[in-house]
């Protein structure tokens, strides 16, 4: 498929803290060793607000003064519009409200595993990996399920590096195109709200949203807008790369896959040690010095791009024993696959519930699935240093019971 982990284990033996040049032109530093990764994710002096972006990232479109790559969001702030941001969302993600929805994912994936033919060639990512996530969360704020495949093609676009002019424009329309649906839905939706609902009680997260932004002031419009395209993207995109990268791993590895099969016990640990082995983002999200900064004994300047690499210091076997092998059974594993800190991943305990079910329910099913071709020919859909996303663009496989 690719070379990611060897390059970052060259990486990391010159050094936890490397300064390369991204495909933009400008530079970047990236940490890829496990002890930095972590004290960055919750370091202070590295901001989130693309206000304090280079110059040449904010040239490129990627962000703006105001906008990070997916809008105004918790995703782009630092405190105290993030924690502001964060409390508005959170009370959806509880894990007490996300095991609530078991039944719900449960239903959704076997009627999705009902509709595969066995026998022949099936694209796993195109009719499971991506419909389970992206259905759920569209439940979950009140939109139209019939639109997934719009926000497919929207978020591909959205998450384009942006190394070409040809990328930049479909990732300016992708963006545009975004917003004014989402737009339409929200007035849509602020005409059906009942006022007198508490924010908490509310129907649906987009119904809840509204009456935090219009009857609390929680949130402006940007922020409104903004919050719900980064809960459609980053709702369903994290999971289909894990149901995707994960089942991957596993056909790759069968004696782990036999091993599951025969104690759905190791389901738990299994699906951590999957989004260490080979999780869903490579890169946290951009983060950019307020100052200098020391790390790694290497001296960050102040307004640089610093990127985070999850797969670089999930692999680190100063951290973990034997991080190249596939372990389900592995028992210390601090992975950083949902990052770590202020901006740790919200929907984590979503992730993780539809993992476990895709993953049981799946081979629980068919646990003679193989690959339809040889691992070599799949492609992941980005390869850049400035990527975030990591996933297959494609899994053929062959279901067998």
């Amino acid at each position: 498929m690719d070379d990611t982990y060897s390059r970052y284990a060259t990486l990391r033996e010159a050094g936890p803290v490397q300064r390369v040049t991204t495909p933009l032109g400008g530079e970047a530093y990236v940490i890829i060793r496990y002890e930095e990764a972590r004290a960055a994710l919750h370091d202070q002096r590295l901001s989130k607000h693309p206000k304090n972006a280079p110059g040449y990232l904010r040239d490129s479109g990627l962000v703006t003064e105001a906008a990070g790559p997916v809008g105004v969001n918790m995703l782009s702030s630092d405190p105290p519009d993030h924690t502001r941001l964060r409390r508005v969302v959170g009370k959806a993600f509880t894990p007490r409200r996300v095991q609530a929805l078991r039944p719900r994912i449960q239903q959704i994936t076997d009627d999705l595993l009902d509709a595969l033919p066995t026998g022949e060639e099936v694209d796993l990512i195109d009719r499971f990996a991506f419909q389970l996530p992206i259905t759920v969360i569209c439940e979950m704020l009140g939109v139209p399920v019939e639109d997934r495949d719009r926000f497919r093609a929207w978020t591909r676009a959205m998450t384009l590096v942006v190394s070409t002019p040809d990328e930049r424009r479909r990732r300016e329309e992708g963006m545009a195109a975004l917003q004014v649906y989402l737009s339409g839905l929200i007035e849509r939706c602020r005409g059906g709200v009942d006022r007198e609902v508490p924010h908490e009680d509310q129907p649906d997260l987009l119904s809840a949203l509204i009456v935090a932004a219009d009857e609390r002031g929680e949130l402006d419009e940007d922020e409104l807008r903004g919050t719900l395209m980064l809960l459609l993207i980053a709702g369903h995109e994290t999971t289909v790369n894990l149901i995707g990268n994960g089942t991957l791993a596993l056909l790759r590895n069968r004696d782990q896959l036999d091993a599951l099969i025969a104690d759905p016990g190791l389901l738990p640990s299994a699906v951590e040690e999957l989004l260490r082995y080979d999780g869903p983002v490579e890169n946290a999200t951009f983060r950019f010095t307020l100052e200098d900064v020391e790390m790694g004994g290497v001296t960050i300047p102040g307004g640089s791009l610093v990127l985070v690499s999850l797969a670089g210091a999930d692999h680190d076997p100063q951290r973990f024993d034997h991080p190249g092998e596939l372990d389900l059974a592995r028992r210390d594993n601090p992975h950083l696959a949902f990052g770590h800190g202020l901006h740790f991943c919200l929907g984590a305990p979503l992730a993780r519930l539809e993992g476990m079910v895709a993953f049981a329910s799946l081979f629980g099913r068919f646990p003679g699935i193989r690959l339809a071709c040889p691992a070599e020919q799949l492609r992941l859909r980005y390869q850049s240093p400035l990527v975030i996303i990591r996933g297959l663009e494609a899994l053929p496989v062959v279901l067998e019971r």
